[in-house]
Protein backbone atom coordinates (compact mmCIF):
# COMPACT_ATOMS: atom_id res chain seq x y z
CA UNK A 1 0.00 0.00 0.00
CA UNK A 2 1.45 3.43 -1.19
CA UNK A 3 1.38 6.08 1.91
CA UNK A 4 -1.11 8.39 0.09
CA UNK A 5 -3.44 5.48 0.08
CA UNK A 6 -6.38 5.06 2.47
CA UNK A 7 -5.98 1.53 4.56
CA UNK A 8 -9.31 -0.79 4.10
CA UNK A 9 -10.82 -0.03 7.16
CA UNK A 10 -13.14 -2.81 6.73
CA UNK A 11 -10.62 -5.17 6.41
CA UNK A 12 -9.02 -4.64 9.41
CA UNK A 13 -12.01 -4.87 11.25
CA UNK A 14 -12.19 -8.28 10.15
CA UNK A 15 -8.56 -9.02 11.16
CA UNK A 16 -9.19 -7.47 14.61
CA UNK A 17 -12.34 -9.99 14.86
CA UNK A 18 -10.76 -12.82 13.72
CA UNK A 19 -8.29 -12.37 16.07
CA UNK A 20 -10.49 -11.35 18.85
CA UNK A 21 -9.51 -8.38 19.21
CA UNK A 22 -13.18 -6.71 18.87
CA UNK A 23 -16.01 -8.00 18.86
CA UNK A 24 -19.28 -6.57 16.86
CA UNK A 25 -21.49 -4.25 18.89
CA UNK A 26 -24.44 -6.14 18.37
CA UNK A 27 -26.70 -3.33 19.93
CA UNK A 28 -25.49 -0.90 17.86
CA UNK A 29 -28.07 0.53 14.94
CA UNK A 30 -28.08 -1.13 11.88
CA UNK A 31 -26.23 0.90 9.17
CA UNK A 32 -25.86 0.34 4.92
CA UNK A 33 -23.09 2.87 4.94
CA UNK A 34 -24.75 3.69 1.48
CA UNK A 35 -24.68 7.57 2.78
CA UNK A 36 -21.63 7.62 3.83
CA UNK A 37 -19.86 6.08 0.71
CA UNK A 38 -21.84 8.63 -0.80
CA UNK A 39 -20.76 11.41 1.44
CA UNK A 40 -16.87 9.86 0.74
CA UNK A 41 -17.29 9.63 -3.16
CA UNK A 42 -18.56 13.68 -2.91
CA UNK A 43 -15.39 14.60 -0.66
CA UNK A 44 -12.86 13.08 -2.78
CA UNK A 45 -14.11 13.15 -6.56
CA UNK A 46 -12.50 15.22 -8.73
CA UNK A 47 -13.33 14.72 -12.08
CA UNK A 48 -17.33 15.23 -10.42
CA UNK A 49 -18.68 17.59 -8.40
CA UNK A 50 -22.18 18.14 -6.61
CA UNK A 51 -23.53 21.67 -6.10
CA UNK A 52 -24.84 21.46 -2.15
CA UNK A 53 -27.15 24.66 -2.60
CA UNK A 54 -28.77 23.40 -6.29
CA UNK A 55 -29.23 19.75 -4.84
CA UNK A 56 -31.23 21.39 -1.32
CA UNK A 57 -33.09 23.34 -4.02
CA UNK A 58 -34.04 20.17 -6.09
CA UNK A 59 -34.83 18.41 -3.04
CA UNK A 60 -37.58 21.14 -1.78
CA UNK A 61 -39.19 21.01 -5.17
CA UNK A 62 -39.63 17.59 -4.99
CA UNK A 63 -40.90 18.03 -1.95
CA UNK A 64 -43.23 20.79 -2.99
CA UNK A 65 -44.50 18.61 -5.55
CA UNK A 66 -45.01 14.94 -3.72
CA UNK A 67 -47.44 17.57 -1.25
CA UNK A 68 -49.04 19.39 -4.16
CA UNK A 69 -49.88 15.84 -5.72
CA UNK A 70 -50.86 14.24 -2.06
CA UNK A 71 -47.88 11.49 -3.06
CA UNK A 72 -47.43 8.91 0.43
CA UNK A 73 -47.49 5.36 1.04
CA UNK A 74 -50.74 4.44 -0.58
CA UNK A 75 -49.31 5.83 -4.34
CA UNK A 76 -47.75 2.85 -4.67
CA UNK A 77 -50.59 0.69 -4.53
CA UNK A 78 -52.85 2.63 -6.62
CA UNK A 79 -51.44 1.33 -9.34
CA UNK A 80 -53.03 -0.86 -11.64
CA UNK A 81 -49.92 -3.51 -11.84
CA UNK A 82 -48.80 -3.69 -8.18
CA UNK A 83 -50.35 -6.19 -5.98
CA UNK A 84 -53.37 -4.60 -3.73
CA UNK A 85 -53.34 -7.62 -1.40
CA UNK A 86 -51.15 -7.12 2.43
CA UNK A 87 -50.23 -10.23 3.15
CA UNK A 88 -47.74 -12.74 1.81
CA UNK A 89 -48.09 -13.30 -1.62
CA UNK A 90 -47.48 -9.70 -1.87
CA UNK A 91 -44.28 -10.07 -0.02
CA UNK A 92 -43.37 -12.90 -2.49
CA UNK A 93 -43.89 -10.56 -5.56
CA UNK A 94 -42.37 -7.84 -4.36
CA UNK A 95 -39.06 -9.88 -3.53
CA UNK A 96 -39.62 -11.78 -7.35
CA UNK A 97 -39.64 -8.34 -8.54
CA UNK A 98 -36.99 -6.81 -7.44
CA UNK A 99 -34.83 -9.63 -7.95
CA UNK A 100 -35.46 -9.03 -11.57
CA UNK A 101 -35.92 -5.26 -11.02
CA UNK A 102 -32.23 -4.32 -13.53
CA UNK A 103 -31.66 -3.14 -17.34
CA UNK A 104 -35.08 -3.44 -19.81
CA UNK A 105 -33.42 -1.53 -22.52
CA UNK A 106 -32.13 -2.65 -25.27
CA UNK A 107 -28.26 -2.19 -26.67
CA UNK A 108 -29.91 -1.54 -29.82
CA UNK A 109 -31.54 2.16 -29.70
CA UNK A 110 -33.37 1.66 -33.20
CA UNK A 111 -34.73 -1.31 -32.29
CA UNK A 112 -38.08 -1.57 -30.39
CA UNK A 113 -38.54 -1.93 -26.60
CA UNK A 114 -38.60 -5.29 -24.53
CA UNK A 115 -42.77 -5.15 -24.34
CA UNK A 116 -45.42 -7.03 -22.24
CA UNK A 117 -48.99 -6.78 -23.58
CA UNK A 118 -51.54 -7.31 -20.12
CA UNK A 119 -54.88 -5.63 -19.21
CA UNK A 120 -55.19 -4.44 -22.81
CA UNK A 121 -52.12 -2.29 -22.31
CA UNK A 122 -48.66 -2.44 -23.56
CA UNK A 123 -45.78 -1.68 -20.68
CA UNK A 124 -42.50 -1.11 -21.07
CA UNK A 125 -39.11 -0.30 -18.77
CA UNK A 126 -39.85 -1.16 -15.06
CA UNK A 127 -43.67 -2.27 -15.45
CA UNK A 128 -43.20 -4.29 -18.47
CA UNK A 129 -41.78 -6.76 -15.67
CA UNK A 130 -44.43 -6.31 -13.53
CA UNK A 131 -46.84 -6.99 -15.87
CA UNK A 132 -44.86 -10.31 -16.96
CA UNK A 133 -45.38 -11.07 -13.59
CA UNK A 134 -48.87 -10.36 -13.07
CA UNK A 135 -49.50 -12.25 -16.05
CA UNK A 136 -47.61 -15.38 -15.75
CA UNK A 137 -49.66 -15.57 -12.11
CA UNK A 138 -52.90 -15.03 -13.88
CA UNK A 139 -51.92 -18.35 -16.33
CA UNK A 140 -51.29 -20.31 -13.34
CA UNK A 141 -47.11 -20.43 -13.35
CA UNK A 142 -46.16 -20.15 -9.78
CA UNK A 143 -43.56 -17.69 -10.89
CA UNK A 144 -43.35 -15.86 -7.45
CA UNK A 145 -42.56 -19.19 -5.56
CA UNK A 146 -38.64 -19.72 -4.59
CA UNK A 147 -39.58 -23.77 -4.81
CA UNK A 148 -41.00 -23.37 -8.34
CA UNK A 149 -37.74 -21.69 -8.76
CA UNK A 150 -35.83 -24.26 -8.08
CA UNK A 151 -37.78 -27.13 -9.66
CA UNK A 152 -36.13 -27.61 -12.91
CA UNK A 153 -38.45 -30.24 -14.25
CA UNK A 154 -41.75 -27.59 -14.08
CA UNK A 155 -39.54 -24.41 -13.94
CA UNK A 156 -37.17 -24.65 -17.19
CA UNK A 157 -35.69 -22.10 -19.01
CA UNK A 158 -38.14 -22.55 -21.77
CA UNK A 159 -40.98 -21.71 -19.52
CA UNK A 160 -39.25 -18.91 -18.05
CA UNK A 161 -38.31 -17.44 -21.82
CA UNK A 162 -42.30 -17.89 -22.24
CA UNK A 163 -43.06 -15.95 -19.03
CA UNK A 164 -40.91 -13.13 -19.74
CA UNK A 165 -42.13 -13.25 -23.58
CA UNK A 166 -42.30 -9.48 -26.02
CA UNK A 167 -45.00 -8.59 -28.67
CA UNK A 168 -42.04 -6.88 -29.60
CA UNK A 169 -39.46 -8.54 -31.39
CA UNK A 170 -36.64 -7.51 -28.76
CA UNK A 171 -36.89 -10.22 -26.46
CA UNK A 172 -36.13 -9.43 -22.28
CA UNK A 173 -32.53 -8.22 -21.63
CA UNK A 174 -29.98 -10.40 -20.33
CA UNK A 175 -32.92 -12.87 -19.42
CA UNK A 176 -30.23 -15.77 -18.86
CA UNK A 177 -28.82 -13.65 -15.63
CA UNK A 178 -32.36 -13.00 -14.37
CA UNK A 179 -32.56 -16.99 -14.68
CA UNK A 180 -29.67 -17.22 -12.60
CA UNK A 181 -31.13 -14.72 -10.12
CA UNK A 182 -33.95 -16.82 -9.34
CA UNK A 183 -32.52 -20.08 -9.25
CA UNK A 184 -29.80 -19.15 -6.83
CA UNK A 185 -32.24 -16.74 -4.55
CA UNK A 186 -34.54 -20.07 -4.71
CA UNK A 187 -31.22 -22.06 -3.42
CA UNK A 188 -30.57 -19.44 -0.79
CA UNK A 189 -33.77 -19.23 0.66
CA UNK A 190 -33.89 -22.99 0.87
CA UNK A 191 -30.35 -23.52 2.46
CA UNK A 192 -30.73 -20.66 4.78
CA UNK A 193 -34.26 -19.16 5.15
CA UNK A 194 -36.31 -22.07 5.23
CA UNK A 195 -37.85 -21.30 1.54
CA UNK A 196 -39.00 -17.94 3.18
CA UNK A 197 -38.24 -14.29 2.42
CA UNK A 198 -40.58 -13.47 5.22
CA UNK A 199 -37.87 -15.24 7.74
CA UNK A 200 -35.14 -12.47 6.37
CA UNK A 201 -37.78 -9.73 7.07
CA UNK A 202 -38.59 -11.51 10.58
CA UNK A 203 -34.67 -11.53 11.44
CA UNK A 204 -34.22 -8.32 10.88
CA UNK A 205 -36.43 -7.21 13.54
CA UNK A 206 -38.29 -3.97 12.13
CA UNK A 207 -34.96 -2.79 11.02
CA UNK A 208 -34.71 -1.10 7.12
CA UNK A 209 -31.29 -1.14 7.17
CA UNK A 210 -30.65 -4.13 8.73
CA UNK A 211 -32.58 -6.00 6.23
CA UNK A 212 -30.69 -4.30 3.57
CA UNK A 213 -27.42 -5.79 5.03
CA UNK A 214 -29.10 -8.98 4.83
CA UNK A 215 -29.93 -8.83 1.45
CA UNK A 216 -26.32 -7.55 0.01
CA UNK A 217 -24.66 -10.08 2.56
CA UNK A 218 -27.01 -13.93 1.21
CA UNK A 219 -27.92 -12.89 -1.61
CA UNK A 220 -25.40 -11.77 -4.34
CA UNK A 221 -27.44 -10.94 -6.69
CA UNK A 222 -28.20 -7.27 -4.88
CA UNK A 223 -24.92 -6.70 -3.99
CA UNK A 224 -24.06 -4.00 -6.49
CA UNK A 225 -20.99 -2.06 -4.96
CA UNK A 226 -17.53 -0.65 -6.95
CA UNK A 227 -14.25 0.59 -5.80
CA UNK A 228 -13.51 4.13 -5.39
CA UNK A 229 -9.61 5.53 -4.21
CA UNK A 230 -9.25 2.09 -2.69
CA UNK A 231 -12.63 2.23 -0.81
CA UNK A 232 -15.65 -0.31 -1.13
CA UNK A 233 -18.57 2.24 -2.05
CA UNK A 234 -21.88 0.97 -1.86
CA UNK A 235 -25.25 1.46 -3.84
CA UNK A 236 -27.40 -0.98 -2.76
CA UNK A 237 -30.17 0.10 -5.15
CA UNK A 238 -32.36 -2.69 -5.42
CA UNK A 239 -31.87 -3.98 -2.14
CA UNK A 240 -33.31 -0.41 -0.32
CA UNK A 241 -36.05 -0.40 -3.44
CA UNK A 242 -37.18 -3.74 -1.93
CA UNK A 243 -37.52 -1.88 1.49
CA UNK A 244 -39.24 0.48 -0.03
CA UNK A 245 -41.34 -1.26 -1.94
CA UNK A 246 -42.35 -3.59 1.64
CA UNK A 247 -43.17 -0.15 3.49
CA UNK A 248 -44.92 1.59 0.53
CA UNK A 249 -47.22 -1.47 -0.10
CA UNK A 250 -48.12 -2.44 3.64
CA UNK A 251 -48.38 1.40 4.46
CA UNK A 252 -45.81 1.17 7.24
CA UNK A 253 -47.60 -1.24 8.68
CA UNK A 254 -46.99 -5.39 9.10
CA UNK A 255 -44.27 -6.61 6.72
CA UNK A 256 -43.75 -3.30 5.56
CA UNK A 257 -42.87 -1.48 9.25
CA UNK A 258 -39.61 -0.05 9.65
CA UNK A 259 -38.63 1.55 12.73
CA UNK A 260 -35.54 3.14 10.70
CA UNK A 261 -37.19 3.54 7.38
CA UNK A 262 -35.16 7.21 7.02
CA UNK A 263 -32.30 5.54 6.73
CA UNK A 264 -33.38 4.16 3.03
CA UNK A 265 -31.79 6.77 0.68
CA UNK A 266 -33.00 8.04 -2.68
CA UNK A 267 -31.62 6.12 -5.59
CA UNK A 268 -32.13 6.75 -9.62
CA UNK A 269 -34.78 5.36 -11.30
CA UNK A 270 -35.69 3.60 -14.34
CA UNK A 271 -39.18 3.54 -15.92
Amino acid sequence: MSDDEEPDLELLALLRQSLGLGQKDNTAPADTKVLKNAEYVYDNAIDVAIDYWNTKAAASTIWDLMQQSNYSSKTWSAHELHPKTKDEAAVDFIFTMDLLNFSFWSDDESSESFTVEYLGKKWTGYWSLVAALQRALEEGISITSSDFWQDGNECTDDLLKHVFRSTTATPIPLLDERIGCLREAGQILYKRFNCSFLNCINETNGSAAALVNLLVESFPCFRDESRFEGKTIRFYKRAQILVADLWACFDGQSYGKFADIETITMFAGMS
